[in-house]
């Protein structure tokens, strides 16, 4: 579950920062009231404590079923 939702934050960042990248738009800045709003901020944290957890993907090794 952790998982799904920290990939979930981190495409939303990911897409956030293409348009950033692109079309110098900032998504969240907008939608929720600049980028120093509180909401703002506080998903940008959420994004950054994803980015960091799902770090940890590139070290774990998946346990395979034992008929497989």
């Amino acid at each position: 579950m952790w998982d799904k939702l920290a990939l979930i934050l981190l495409i939303i960042g990911g897409v956030n920062w293409g348009l950033v990248g692109i079309f110098e738009f900032d998504l969240v800045a907008w939608l929720f009231g600049g980028a120093a709003s509180i909401i703002s901020r506080t998903i940008y944290i959420l994004v950054a404590i994803s980015a960091i957890w799902c770090i940890s993907f590139l070290f774990r090794r998946e346990v395979l079923p034992a008929d497989a």
